[in-house]
């Protein structure tokens, strides 16, 4: 049994280490950036090695001292990626119990898996929260059928029903302006931009995306999906208008390109410091990692989030609503690139060679 837990023990420690040495590395290889999804699972197992370690079969030699170190620090860097999302951080976005109904504006997004056939879960849920927009994520044709029974109370619609899992459906029953769809990247991955105009009569902009994830079965490497997240965050920056990204961005909140789309664009994340709130995998509890995001400008406080019952996809939808506010004492979480950011970003938008820069 000793030597079971020994080899596990050593197992832990080395997946540990190769997950942070991967995360080091500036490279868009899907089989390196696949390391930026599971630090809540890598912290686990990270623990775990630690307390094999402690065990008192474990002896300590210079070669197992030196290798414990090391899990050690694989075990803070973790922890330290993810901690802004726990609930014992700072949050990011202040939270306002006062009702403005004329200011206020609901989001749910749901990537509903384009095979899947429960629509009824999902209407029903629109049904219960009452949102103003609704964003459908993998919808196809089939699913576009379905969700015309939404049509009479989201009289504004954009339609992008495609086969190739990267369909999209837009419902408001606010009225959308000026309203664009792009392939910003890729000729057969739609975004949606427009401007959403409050019942106060003010209006936000709005961007949806659902950019191409870094894996086996879809992309060999991760440059796709970074350049579209960095084309939107230059876009959204200087904003003139009160401005919301969301959708399935394919990206956990804590990889370096969330991160740094987040510092380049000025937005905030109404997680921090209050949770996960992982929506992917629906289908299987010990892989969940949060890929649906919905981040917003300073001029919103947030009135609540949640993330919601399964719809039978592999993703749970999530919901929130926000309170324009200008005057909301938030503190100007902006932060300025360094040279290094700058170059990064600068190439990797160059090397994915992108259809459109400015949306």
């Amino acid at each position: 049994m000793d030597l079971v837990l020994n080899i596990f023990k050593i197992i832990l420690g080395v997946i540990s280490v190769l997950a942070v040495i991967a995360s080091k590395l500036k490279v868009s290889n899907w089989w390196v950036r696949v390391f930026d999804f599971p630090r809540i699972q890598l912290l686990v197992m990270a623990t775990l090695a630690i307390v094999l370690f402690l065990m008192p079969f474990s002896s300590f030699n210079t070669f197992n001292l030196g290798f414990f170190a090391l899990v050690v620090f694989t075990w803070f860097y973790q922890a330290r990626k993810i901690f802004p999302y726990t609930i014992v951080a700072g949050k990011e976005v202040n939270h306002d119990k006062t009702s403005n109904p004329e200011n206020e504006i609901g989001i749910l997004v749901s990537n509903v898996l384009t095979p899947n056939r429960h629509v009824e879960k999902l209407i029903n849920l629109v049904n219960k929260h009452h949102p103003n927009l609704v964003l459908t994520l993998e919808s196809d044709k089939w699913w576009e059928d379905q969700l015309t029974v939404l049509e009479e109370e989201y009289k504004y619609q954009v339609k992008i029903p495609l086969d190739n899992l990267y369909g999209m459906h837009l419902y408001s029953n606010l009225e959308l302006k000026d309203t664009k769809v792009h392939f910003l990247v890729e000729d057969d991955i739609p975004s949606i931009h427009s401007t959403v105009v409050l019942p106060s009569g003010k209006p936000i902009q709005i961007h949806c995306i659902h950019p191409e994830p870094p894996s086996p079965t879809e992309s060999d490497t991760s440059l796709s999906r970074d350049a579209e997240l960095l084309i939107v965050g230059k876009n959204v920056k200087d904003a003139d208008l009160p401005t919301l990204v969301f959708g399935d961005l394919n990206d956990v909140a804590w990889s370096r390109t969330t991160r740094l789309f987040q510092k380049i664009s000025g937005l905030l994340d109404p997680r921090k410091g209050r949770g996960f709130f992982n929506t992917y995998n629906a289908k299987y509890l010990p892989f969940r990692w949060p890929l649906d995001h919905i981040f917003h400008s300073d001029d919103f406080v947030l009135r609540k989030i949640r993330r919601l019952p399964s719809i039978s996809s592999d993703h749970f939808p999530i919901y929130i609503k926000l309170k324009l506010k200008p005057q909301n004492e938030q503190e100007d979480k902006k932060e300025a690139l360094d040279r290094e950011e700058k170059n990064w970003t600068e190439e990797t938008i160059g090397k994915a060679n992108p259809n459109i820069l400015t949306i």
